[in-house]
């Protein structure tokens, strides 16, 4: 005997293939019915009929869904699937923004095209201002520069707060009003960019607790974005998560047999930007099998890291640097 079944009815069948019993849905429930049916059914659970049938037939088969010749969909309960399909939507939608994964890599993305635009609108202000005063300091305290530029009225007065010398030409009142626009936009760009910092660090900081006091929460959530989820970050080899973030420098390794990265996200924590060239890869490599060991704590909810903890990783960084203060000679050199 086998038993073939779907949400909406359920088929019993003997060994000629000729069919025994069949019971259909009759519409009981509405609409939420039939999501209950659809539900059961993406999670490999029998429907009511389908039970019946086997309780009555304990040694029938359980075939696999859409297995076998099912009776045709009446055009009622195509209605009803219809709108179950649409209330799974959005149920679906609904629980997404419970995918704490998906909104720390809106956050994220959200965060890196703000901090380019800011960067680009500070860069063209100094710029713009150094045609007028070209003793300004075009990379000491851009963001100073612009605030200073919206409280100004002029460009002298601005000149004289920033302790430069007297502009030998003066914008004329329609671009002045343009270059303070300019500064003035540049400075709500940044305030932008600040308050998705702070919600990214307080969103990484419950979504990866322990990675966040290994690494920071910005690097964190820069990991765990690179990696493709939480999840899938504790299931990364400690050699992977060392050079996420240089994929174009592996392939190229593989493809022209160049020298492979040593790090890639990783080096901007200060324990490896600040190691000798010659240490870094095996800060990374120390700093990265400690980034497995958080993530999977994270994932798996397990006692998050300490203080304690994050000290003992630096105390094993600082004796790789002081095992290594001068860098390896090269056989065979010159």
């Amino acid at each position: 005997m086998r038993l073939f079944h779907d949400w909406y009815v359920a088929v019993l069948v003997n060994e000629d293939g000729v069919q025994v019993d069949r019971l259909r849905w009759t519409g009981g429930g509405g609409v939420q019915g039939a999501v209950e049916r659809l539900e059961r059914v993406a999670q490999a659970r029998l429907t009511p009929e389908a039970a019946q049938l086997l309780e009555r037939f304990p040694e029938a088969n359980v075939e696999p869904v859409g297995e076998g010749e099912l009776p045709e969909v009446t055009a009622e309960d195509l209605a009803f699937l219809d709108q179950a399909a649409l209330r799974l939507a959005e149920r679906g939608v609904a629980d997404a923004a419970g995918d704490l994964d998906r909104r720390l890599e809106h956050l994220h993305r959200a965060m890196e095209e703000v901090r380019q635009a800011s960067n680009v609108r500070l860069s063209r202000l100094v710029e713009w201002l150094g045609l007028f005063l070209p003793d300004l300091d075009l990379d000491k305290d851009r963001l100073g520069t612009a605030r200073a530029l919206g409280e100004a009225d002029d460009l002298g007065g601005l000149a004289r707060h920033l302790g430069l010398q007297t502009p030998l030409h003066l914008p004329a009142r329609s671009e002045w009003r343009s270059l303070r626009d300019h500064g003035a936009a540049a400075v709500d760009v940044q305030a932008r960019l600040d308050r998705l910092e702070a919600a990214l660090r307080t969103l990484a900081e419950a979504h990866l607790p322990s990675l966040s006091a290994l690494v920071g929460p910005m690097l964190a959530a820069r990991l765990c974005v690179g990696a493709g989820g939480r999840a899938r970050l504790a299931k990364l080899p400690s050699s992977t998560v060392q050079v996420l973030g240089a994929e174009k420098a592996f392939f190229a390794h593989l493809k022209t047999g160049s020298p492979p990265p040593k790090h890639g996200f990783l080096f901007a924590h200060p324990w490896v930007m600040r190691s000798p060239l010659w240490v870094r890869g095996k800060v990374a490599r120390t700093l990265a099998g400690r980034c497995s060991i958080a993530a999977r704590l994270d994932a798996y909810e397990g006692t998050p890291m300490t203080a304690e903890d994050v000290a003992e990783v630096e105390a094993k960084v600082l004796a790789i640097r002081a095992a290594h203060p001068r860098p390896p000679s090269r056989k065979g050199g010159r």
